[in-house]
């Protein structure tokens, strides 16, 4: 298997396993802290708003390549076995029949409200100095 092939197919997996963790956060036995951070991560990984816009050389693409995946692999660590197992193939399926990916509006809110905040915190500290 090629570079590109294997890039391809870990991109399609992450992709897989972020719908699959949308799934996860509505699934009965699925624990209380491992919902939280899907939601957190399913909110920011179908966000159409990123953290850092991949416009900024380098840092641009480290939530792409680095954080999502991190979160990704620490909700999916969380959860039960058979949570994973029947989630992922609810997302499999509804990959194939909707062909498109979801997006999340709350995510990008937030996002937008992350910056909000930041901006906010550097005013409020350049006018205390």
């Amino acid at each position: 298997m090629s570079i590109s092939e294997s890039i391809r197919t870990w991109a399609r997996r992450i992709k897989r396993d972020a719908v699959m963790l949308w799934f996860a956060r509505q699934h009965r036995d699925t624990p209380f802290l491992a919902k939280a951070l899907c939601m957190f991560t399913v909110a920011y990984a179908l966000s159409p708003i990123d953290l850092i816009p991949d416009f900024v050389p380098v840092l641009g693409y480290v939530d792409d390549a680095l954080l999502l995946p991190s979160l990704i692999w620490l909700a999916v660590r969380m959860l039960p076995a058979h949570v994973i197992e029947q989630c992922r193939a609810q997302a499999e399926e509804w990959m194939a029949r909707e062909r498109t990916k979801p997006r999340s509006y709350a995510g990008a809110i937030a996002i937008v409200l992350i910056w909000i905040g930041a901006l906010y915190l550097c005013w409020w500290w350049y006018q205390a100095r």
